[in-house]
């Protein structure tokens, strides 16, 4: 679920877009679990991705980025700027 970078830390996010509420909902399949409330429209369920998991590790939102899954419900996310066990301890 989570892998350290020379710059950062990689997650594998699992999302269930159009959720009643946004949110960090545990583990699934070896993947953090994301409920968004946007629908996966012109980007809105990514950007809300960004945000949900910015606000979860308290870091800005340019330190985050998507980098393979735009376009499905298995995404791995980049968080520069911090250690592995930082990301771990925030997220618990």
């Amino acid at each position: 679920m989570l892998s350290q970078t020379n710059d950062g830390v990689i997650i594998a996010v699992r999302v269930v877009p159009r959720a009643g509420r946004s949110g960090i909902a545990g583990t699934r399949e070896g993947a953090l679990l994301v409920r968004l409330n946007a629908a996966p429209v012109d980007g809105a369920a990514n950007a809300e991705l960004i945000e949900v998991i910015a606000d979860a590790i308290d870091v800005p939102r340019r330190s985050i980025s998507i980098t393979a899954g735009e376009k499905s419900r298995r995404k791995t996310v980049h968080v520069s700027g911090l250690s592995l066990d930082e990301v771990r301890f925030r997220l618990q």
